[in-house]
């Protein structure tokens, strides 16, 4: 799959549901890798923040990236818009803090997303998938997220009031169907709690034109839209606060009376159950990136990988090491140079895995620097190397790297490397 964005900029101008200001704003096309990112065109230098998980607050009745002047509010249902016609990189600008609320819905951001037109650019899509069952709760909210090739929604609510009652629906969000049955889902509200929210300074743009607002016997000048309006709103709002993974989620979640603030926590524990996932790659693994082979290939294993910044690799070193017949037979040491190009080699992991078709690349060495050997390596030694990107142009790199053994350093130093087609 190649990752999307937009064809070409589209606006659109209201006021924000919870700050009650004008806002301006504008879904442009993001570079190949971009991701989706805020932009606020409205502070010196405009600054911008990427739609992570790892940026949001749990706030309040919405979902809010970054605090202070900076901050973000409410952008739930541009994320769903975004994430439900399964963009990649989409660059959102702002004049404003908070987005417009517009109908209360995604459909008018999707129909927007959609005027602009979608459109492939290359780059590798990444997804986040789980091998095994994740369970969460926070207060009353409840998840259980289980292995699937798609995203699968099955949300369950429950009110006290005789218009909603117990609410149950259950979706696979494709492109298709979110805009069918979801994005047209509109934030809803109790006139009970209208003067509580507002001291604390939410609901100042909120009326009936922007949300389904209910009073003790029923809906106040509105109709629905579906008999199930609400539990499809709040599997809106899954969509939305999901794509904080910044990655498209592919997994089968059961949500009971979700909320902001447990999908943001579903979020974070599903990336920390993924990365300890991919933390580990075996040999066959390692086969499908680099070319090595017997007897050159020497990496056994990847226990960590932070994308574009850090990655740890392991080599396991035994007398039956085809050099050790002729490196100082009767004393065997590992050799220097095979230990850099371990280290090398631990680094091209970490340099494929940004690259699209790795199959179809191979790293050169370009230049050696401030390598040192500290102590030897004898057969029985388990060597750990640790090694960080510190420069990347284009397909070149610098790296640096460090080898231990029993948490002892036995090699230092600093390489660059090309990434050439095979």
């Amino acid at each position: 799959m190649s990752r999307r964005t937009i064809r070409e900029r589209v606006s659109l101008s209201g006021v924000g549901l919870h700050l009650g200001r004008e806002c301006r704003l504008t879904f442009a096309p993001a570079p190949v890798n971009a991701g989706v990112r805020f932009r606020r065109t409205d502070l010196a230098g405009q600054p911008e923040t990427p739609a992570l998980v790892e940026r949001a607050i749990l706030s309040e009745r919405r979902t809010q990236l970054g605090d202070g002047e900076g901050g973000l509010h409410t952008i739930e249902h541009v994320l769903a818009a975004i994430a439900g016609l399964e963009l990649d990189d989409v660059l959102v600008e702002m004049d404003a803090a908070e987005p417009p609320i517009l109908d209360g819905s995604a459909r008018p951001f999707l129909e927007a997303l959609q005027r602009a037109g979608t459109v492939e650019h290359g780059g590798r899509v990444r997804e986040l998938r789980i091998k095994e069952c994740v369970r969460v709760v926070d207060g009353e909210s409840t998840y259980v997220a289980y292995p699937s090739d798609t995203l699968d929604l099955d949300v369950a609510i429950s009110f006290a009031h005789p218009v909603i009652g117990e609410q149950r629906g259950r979706w696979t969000v494709t492109p298709a169907t979110f805009a069918a049955e979801l994005a047209g889902a509109r934030t809803f509200g109790f006139m009970r709690e209208v003067e509580m929210l507002r001291g604390r300074g939410l609901i100042q743009g909120a009326s009936t034109a922007n949300a389904v607002v209910l009073d003790d016997e029923g809906i106040v000048d509105n109709t629905l839209r579906w008999n199930d309006e609400f539990v499809r709103h709040k599997a809106l709002d899954c969509v939305g606060d999901l794509a904080l993974a910044g990655r498209r989620v592919r997994a089968r979640i059961v949500a009971t009376r979700p909320s902001h603030r447990g999908t943001v926590t579903l979020v974070r524990e599903l990336l920390a159950h993924a990365h300890r996932e991919e933390q580990v790659l075996g040999i066959e693994d390692i086969m499908k990136v680099l070319p090595h082979r017997y007897p050159f290939l020497l990496v056994d294993r990847i226990l960590e990988i932070e994308e574009n910044k850090r990655i740890v690799g392991i080599k396991n070193v035994t007398v039956n090491e085809p050099f050790f017949q002729g490196h100082f037979p009767g004393h065997p040491v590992m050799p220097g140079v095979l230990i850099v190009e371990a280290m090398a080699q631990v680094g091209g992991m970490l340099l494929m895995g940004s690259v699209d078709d790795p199959e179809k690349k191979v790293v050169y060495f370009m230049s050696l620097d401030n390598v040192k050997f500290r102590k030897p390596v004898r057969p029985g030694d388990q060597i750990r190397f640790e090694v960080e990107m510190l420069q990347v142009r284009g397909m070149v790199c610098r790296i640096s790297g460090v080898a231990k053994v029993d948490g002892v350093v036995v090699c230092e130093g600093e390489m660059a490397a090309m990434v050439r087609d095979r």
